[in-house]
């Protein structure tokens, strides 16, 4: 029986753990990442391609530390790894002028000094032509935030982990997690581990991987697509990232990035869903296509054109939507990120380092209040 024994054990190598791993191994703790799968990969929440950085940020002020040290960091893994990870589109929001989203945006750009534009629909229609408005809406624009590339931030992430004598154990699931006051004991399908701390950072499985938690957590199907386009409209150099508030519904989407396809996805709703059994295939649901088209047609009629191809990835909700990232109740040594709810991967070069810091003992830099598992049983 295998038992090798480490300084940390990252359980789930995706955005967060790959990151957490890569921070530990770089100060010389010794690091073992475990992933059910061989990431980067397209059964979690990571795939397909690009996620949105946006720094003045409408889910709450609370974020924008953080989202601000994630850009510096993403900044410093370009160039520690050679990798084109960002790309400076800036990013559009758009909405009604009551909407909350865009209310916050511009109340946390204010606060903490952020460059937006507040533009009319008639200014938003002339300077993007591929988009069609009411003349109600409003949009806010951040000349400063963009896209990442982020399977490959997690490609960077995994290699200098390795670089750095991380270990790295692909395509084994963790059957149990045992914990002591000592330390931790991870089971898997090919060994045993024993490890002084462990970092579960799971996203969808998180939930099972401790059920003595309860955790909130609701993973969600979701999908997203790209469609043919008038290319010209909306290339990069033109055409930003975007997120549309429509009061029911809430969209996203990026510019088509070498011919790719204006890719947008829906934000909210989806199935709720078990992440062992989800069904993968994009378009067995009316509304996968259906529901991303009828925004098209409606919103940016020259990018609806074609479907390219669609793809089905989760989200790990929590109840708030806000995420979880603390100690377990019982074991200080065991420490939780998870319910990115959607909105995480922006972070993970910030949470990455946040995690290597609490198990390493270094003082924290970020108020992690917000994320505490105590505000679920407070509210029971």
């Amino acid at each position: 029986m295998n038992q090798a024994h480490y300084d940390v054990i990252v359980i789930g190598a995706g955005s967060m753990g790959m990151a957490a791993g890569y921070f530990l191994a770089k100060k010389g703790a010794k690091t073992l990442l475990i992933d059910a799968f061989d990431p980067p990969h397209d059964h979690a929440s990571h795939h397909g391609e690009t996620r949105i950085i946006r720094h003045a940020y409408g889910e709450g002020r609370q974020y924008v530390r953080l989202v601000l040290r994630a850009q510096e960091l993403w900044e410093a893994l370009e160039r520690e790894s050679g990798y084109t990870l960002f790309e400076r589109t800036g990013v559009l929001g758009i909405g009604e002028p009551s909407s909350p989203f865009l209310t916050e945006t511009f109340a946390s750009a204010a606060q903490y000094g952020l460059p937006v534009e507040r533009l009319n629909a008639a200014q938003i229609r002339k300077r993007w032509p591929g988009i069609t408005l009411p003349d109600d809406f409003i949009g806010c624009f951040e000349p400063d935030s963009g896209v990442l590339y982020s399977e490959r931030c997690i490609q960077a992430f995994r290699e200098l982990a390795l670089k750095f004598g991380a270990d790295l154990t692909v395509n084994t699931p963790v059957k149990n997690i045992q914990y002591d006051r000592h330390g931790v004991t991870v089971d898997t399908i090919s060994g045993t581990y024993r490890g002084k701390n462990v970092i579960v950072t799971a996203g969808a499985w998180a939930g099972k991987l401790l059920p003595e938690l309860q955790l909130p957590l609701q993973p969600t199907r979701k999908v997203f697509a790209w469609f043919e386009t008038n290319a010209p409209l909306f290339e990069p150099a033109q055409f930003p990232a975007f997120t549309f508030d429509l009061g029911d519904r809430t969209f996203y989407g990026f510019p088509s990035f070498n011919g790719s396809g204006l890719k947008v996805g829906r934000h909210d709703g989806g199935e709720p869903t078990d992440p062992d059994t989800l069904n993968r295939a994009f378009g067995t649901n009316a509304s996968d296509e259906g529901d991303l088209r009828s925004f098209l047609d409606r919103f940016m009629p020259q990018a609806s054109g074609r479907l390219k191809q669609g793809k089905v990835c989760l989200y790990t909700k929590t109840p708030d939507d806000h995420f979880i990232i603390d100690r377990h109740p019982y074991f200080s040594h065991v420490v939780i990120a998870a319910g990115f709810s959607g909105h995480g991967f922006k972070f993970s070069s910030a949470i990455g380092e946040v995690l290597c810091q609490m198990v390493t003992g270094e003082e924290e830099h970020h108020d992690l209040s917000l994320f505490s598992l105590r505000r679920f049983s407070n509210n029971e």
